[in-house]
């Protein structure tokens, strides 16, 4: 039987560097991956660039952090943006911020990112093995080793760092959240985050390819309650709606099945609706002989003029000069409130992450360990968090693998080990 005195399961990003944090406060580690490759997730972000932080305090990061975000304090603290700039800085990884304070890697290769975490490992002499975890063994209430798929293995403390189940290609395929439930912890059930969304009209469908900047939405809910607002860019798809904005809109949008959501998009946010009537006015007044098709034209994308048109109940051939006030009124307020009615989110499968997983109040927010198990420890989007686009999630990730690599190697030192 092979014997470490630290397993973590699990080489996405949170599990690399719990393995690589305990191996360098002296602990032996053994990182499990049933991947033939590490971080196969992490090859996907920021579009294959690799959005590794936001250069902003650890206060930032939390208030981008819509759920469980308290919980995430002490590890935030402990391990901030600035410190995993260094940090990966220190493993040869320059790196450069670009809009929105997003952090890549000068070179724009997420496999630089890995490559240089995968070295990083090597040199630690942490020992990789692939091999798929089918459970974690216990004795007297503390762990004790995981059978995996082709045998035993030994420890003395476990960290679990499976990821949630988005993207099952990369390796999320939800085990981490069984082996939790069979140890005794609650976990939440999954749902999609940062995901796109399905629309009822086919509106979206016929716009299909048709990208609006500097555009702001509103998320009501069945009670016209506002539950998110931002400015940003969006996405029309063959399905509904994707881009930035959705996808974080997306996060406060989880109650599909007793709710019903609609997406308000504001498409001329620098002005206000008397700035805009005024602009319509002069648009009118400047071509009184032209359709209203040709005039829309001047002011919305190709595409979206005929839906205006249908929307306003106006034909596209009408003349500036024969559009009535009220018709006029219903084409101002289509501009500053165009009304999308969601059917409901992608499947998990395409979403960014996953929310829900392992119950925070389970676990201990300084050092990720189980209050239910001895030597388990928890990492990454298996933790039942989540946060907006931007590089937070990945800051989760680090900071949580980071608190969960030194209190699990300070862990192994105390404890004298339980045999199976």
């Amino acid at each position: 039987m092979k014997e470490a005195q630290i397993i973590v399961i699990g080489g996405g990003a949170s599990g690399m560097l719990a393995a690589l944090t305990a191996s360098q406060a002296g602990a032996d580690v053994l990182l499990l991956e049933q991947n033939q490759k590490l971080g196969r997730k992490l090859y996907i972000t920021g579009k294959g660039r690799c959005n590794l932080t936001n250069d902003c305090s650890a206060a930032e990061v939390l208030a981008n952090v819509p759920h469980n975000s308290r919980f995430l304090m002490s590890c935030m603290a402990g391990f901030p943006p600035e410190e995993v700039k260094k940090a990966f800085q220190k493993l040869g990884v320059p790196l450069k911020t670009e809009r929105g304070n997003r952090v890549f890697p000068q070179s724009d290769r997420a496999a630089d990112v890995i490559d240089a975490m995968l070295s990083a490992l090597r040199r630690s002499r942490v020992v990789l093995m692939q091999d798929r975890a089918k459970h974690i063994r216990t004795a007297n209430g503390a762990v004790c080793g995981v059978q995996t798929a082709h045998g035993e293995l030994s420890c003395k403390a476990i960290i679990l760092a499976t990821g949630g189940v988005s993207y099952p290609l990369t390796g999320s395929t939800g085990d981490g959240y069984r082996m939790a439930a069979e140890l005794g912890h609650t976990v939440i059930p999954p749902k999609p985050s940062l995901v796109p969304l399905e629309a009822e009209d086919d509106f979206c469908r016929r716009m299909q390819g048709l990208s609006l900047r500097n555009v702001s939405i509103k998320v009501k809910n069945r009670k016209k309650k506002i539950l998110f607002q931002e400015q940003g860019e969006l996405l029309f798809t063959h399905f509904g709606l994707s881009g930035p904005l959705i996808l974080s809109a997306s996060v406060h949008m989880r109650e599909y099945e007793s709710d019903h959501y609609t997406i308000m998009i504001d498409l001329k946010p620098a002005l206000d609706e008397q700035m805009l009537d005024a602009r319509l006015l002069r648009e009118f007044s400047a071509n009184p002989n032209r359709s209203i098709h040709h005039v829309l034209s001047t002011l919305l994308p190709r595409l979206m003029v005929p839906i205006m048109e249908e929307r306003a109940c106006i034909s596209g051939t009408v003349q500036a000069n024969a559009i009535t006030k009220l018709q006029r009124r219903r084409l101002l307020e289509l501009l500053k409130c165009f009304p999308i009615e969601v059917a409901g989110p992608r499947p998990v499968e395409e979403a960014i992450v996953t929310a829900g997983g392992v119950k925070v109040s389970e676990v201990v927010p300084a050092t990720m360990q189980s209050k239910r198990v001895e030597g388990l420890f928890f990492a990454g989007e298996l933790l039942d968090v989540d946060a907006y686009t931007g590089g937070f999630n990945l800051q989760i990730a680090w900071s949580t693998g980071h608190a969960a690599g030194e209190a699990a190697s300070r862990y192994v030192g105390k404890a004298s080990g339980v045999p199976c």
